[in-house]
């Protein structure tokens, strides 16, 4: 069956809304036995947060802030046709600011991560001008709101990693985080765009960056990464990105993913394997590993990924847009879609952007 570049850009969009959504009941649950006395062995659906937990308040199907920022994301896109930076932060300090106090217990989504927590006290109590907020937080919080960047820019590599970019620094100054997380959005790009996450995947993007599409450092020559020769342009050009280890590791994973004889079963236990933390280091193997072993099965995918506890919610929103753009809107359970809070709302502005791409 063809799936049309559209269905699997709604399909990033919506399984990314759903990922998120699925875990706002059992997230950060470190001790796995108590999740699963409170939510059961195997959590299939949308939950309710217990009163004693993060997100206390909100309803079974809400979204967390992560979902709060990435439908800001994706509205200041729809609006402009493009990534507007300006236009972007204006929705930051006239929409979003105002409903924080600089705590974690609080603001929209129940719950506020370090890094806006950080560029909210630069931004409104010091003052300080947009492109002087970024810290130094190591989490996937700005992948979160970029997979809107990467469904619009899709199969526009430079363009992804330029806005991506862009758009990191605003809250996050880390180098490693921004390599990854521009890393994550192009091979989501590449998704939309029909690829699968396999062993083959990070050889085209390591194509594009001897090209000079993408902006990352690289010395090796030919496909296998031979020795760099010293007549090739390629060989010499300096990224932006200080080496390419960062699109090397989807594929790797898949490998593993993908290989026989390596064996994580139940496949939530790679949350044990990569780590449950909320560092991007931890999180993105793990989405890579659940996206290329269930490749055409949100379901599955999401699910192990939910169910792995820890920093879940990330987990399964970066798990919930690869493997929507894999399979495609319309192989997204029915039941996902009708329980998501607002998902007709969220659902029409994916079409838009998806018309403006």
């Amino acid at each position: 069956m063809t799936i049309s570049r559209r269905d699997r850009a709604l399909g990033a969009l919506m399984g990314a809304f759903i990922g998120d959504a699925l875990a706002l009941g059992p997230h950060w649950y470190y001790d796995l036995a108590q999740m699963r006395s409170r939510y059961g062995e195997w959590i299939d659906g949308y939950t309710t947060p217990f009163d004693d937990h993060y997100h206390a308040g909100l309803a079974a199907g809400d979204s967390s802030q992560a979902g709060h920022l990435l439908r800001l994301t994706l509205e200041s896109l729809v609006a402009c046709g493009g990534y507007d930076e300006s236009d972007f932060c204006l929705r930051l300090d006239t929409r979003f600011f105002p409903l924080l106090d600089g705590e974690p217990m609080g603001g929209p989504g129940g719950y506020t991560s370090q890094s806006i927590r950080e560029c909210w006290r630069a931004r409104v109590r010091e003052g300080r001008p947009w492109g002087h907020c970024a810290g130094p937080a190591d989490t996937t919080e700005a992948i979160e709101r970029c997979i809107a960047l990467a469904v619009r820019y899709a199969g526009d590599p430079a363009a992804i990693a330029r806005h991506v970019s862009a758009n990191t620094v605003l809250t996050q100054d880390d180098q490693t985080v921004l390599a990854l997380t521009v890393a994550y959005c192009e091979v989501l790009g590449q998704m939309v765009c029909g690829e699968a996450l396999d062993a083959g995947l990070s050889g085209k993007l390591m194509a594009q960056c001897k090209s000079g599409a993408l902006p990352f450092h690289t010395v090796t020559s030919g496909s296998a990464m031979g020795a760099p020769a010293s007549d090739r342009p390629e060989t010499r050009r300096a990224g932006r990105f200080a080496s390419p280890d960062a699109l090397l590791t989807p594929s790797c994973v898949a490998r593993a993913a993908l290989d026989p004889s390596i064996s994580i079963e139940p496949a939530w236990k790679v949350s044990l394997v990569y780590g449950m933390p909320c560092a991007i280091y931890h999180q993105l193997p793990a989405a890579y590993y659940l996206a290329a072993r269930f490749d055409t099965d949100f379901e599955s995918a999401v699910l192990h990924a939910v169910n792995g506890g820890g920093q879940n919610q990330a987990r399964a929103m970066l798990t919930g847009a690869l493997a929507g753009a894999r399979c495609g809107l319309h192989a997204i359970p029915r039941r996902f879609l009708d329980g998501l809070s607002d998902s007709a709302a969220l659902q029409t502005l994916g079409e838009r952007l998806t018309q403006a791409s």
